[in-house]
């Protein structure tokens, strides 16, 4: 078959959709014909080979409303015939790409829905009609989660030709080889050996890490090592002083994901104290619970509690609610006998649902389209 798959950004760009479509590319390449259509950072439209996938990156003239407008994909989307168009939204150059192509309907669309827009009103605006023909026009539409497709109202219109294709991870990536063990164990040692406390994410509203600062200042001795970069910063690092812990809040900034699994390994507890449903499924859970770690995450109405489940792999509390995180956390951490357990568990479950081989497998069916995908 040839493939292409249509994204907004592509690897070494660091996101989740953008990680996911790496992942996928690679597990793909060897069974399809695949080109990645994507936009780029630059206006000079790019064509290259990464990790062995053709990936076009078309020139972008500037953004609205951190969109990319990158022109230049309608021509790249009309240029060949392909068997499978597979559009990953949210990305409203891509569906408008799509729509405004010169393709005759000989191939099979499928469109991966990751999430709503929550917050861009004047955005969905405009992007709702697109997206709205876009799925009208798909042969299947994929959420990522159960959660996502109940929850989703506009994925509410299109439930007959819906289907669940949760992500998939390179799960390789988090063995505890003794190199990664050793650098985790360097890491420990850089915070004295205390309980280490892991979040991972961009410093943005939904993620909620103020919530976890707060529920460190009941927490007593333990360390919280927060991975990503954004926006709230200054207003994290304020926070921390405010409440007397900024000596172990850590703020780290980003670590490519190349390189980032000893701080998985070296954490005792991760937490995913996000806020809103703009958190569609949290693939950093897949990879914490890779890692053998449980996983404190919140009751949102969408994927997250799906990955990680409440009292098997982890424990799920209400969003925003520091008293409730702190209480899990400290359970956690008084019960080893627990914390093995759940980590066992999450390992086990990530291996049987979340790895890139199921993910492949799962997606190669609905491509033929076979009806029991």
């Amino acid at each position: 078959m040839d493939v292409v798959q249509v994204g907004k950004f592509f690897y070494p760009y660091m996101g989740g959709i953008e990680n996911h479509l790496y992942v996928l590319a690679r597990e793909l390449g060897p069974s399809v014909e695949l080109d990645v259509v994507v936009s780029h950072t630059s206006p000079r439209t790019v064509r290259e080979v990464v990790d062995g996938v053709s990936v076009t990156r078309c020139g972008t003239l500037g953004k609205l409303a951190s969109t990319p407008i990158s022109p230049g994909m309608v021509l790249e989307l009309s240029k060949r015939a392909y068997d499978v168009v597979h559009v990953h939204l949210p990305n409203p150059m891509g569906a408008a790409s799509y729509l405004a192509s010169h393709k005759r309907r000989r191939h099979r669309l499928v469109v991966t829905y990751h999430s709503d827009i929550v917050r861009q009103r004047r955005l969905n605006a405009l992007y709702g009609p697109l997206v709205e023909r876009l799925l009208s026009r798909a042969d299947v539409v994929l959420a990522t989660s159960q959660g996502l497709l109940d929850a989703s109202p506009v994925l509410a219109k299109f439930r007959e030709k819906s289907r669940v294709v949760p992500y998939g991870i390179d799960l390789a990536q988090f063995e505890r080889t003794p190199e990664r063990l050793a650098a985790a164990r360097d890491l420990r040692a850089r915070y004295g050996g205390r309980p280490i406390l892991l979040a991972v994410g961009r410093l943005i509203y939904y993620k909620g890490f103020e919530h976890a600062i707060r529920a460190l200042a009941q927490v007593p001795d333990a360390e919280l090592v927060i991975i990503g970069d954004g926006p709230l910063k200054g207003e994290l690092e304020s926070l921390a002083r405010s409440l007397g812990v900024a000596e172990r809040v850590h703020l780290l900034g980003d670590v490519h994901n190349q390189v980032i699994a000893p701080h998985f390994l070296a954490a005792d507890l991760y937490l995913l104290p996000s806020i809103a449903v703009s958190e569609a499924f949290g693939i950093v859970q897949i990879e914490a619970m890779a890692s053998g770690i449980p996983v404190i995450n919140t009751r949102l109405a969408s994927g997250v509690p799906f990955v990680s489940r409440d009292g098997e792999t982890g424990f799920t509390v209400e969003p925003a609610d520091a008293g409730a995180l702190a209480s899990a956390v400290r359970r956690l951490l008084e019960d080893t006998a627990l914390r093995t357990r759940f980590g066992e568990a999450g390992r086990l479950r990530a291996e049987r649902e979340f790895s890139r081989e199921v993910l492949a497998r799962r997606l190669l069916a609905i491509y033929r389209g076979d009806s029991a995908a």
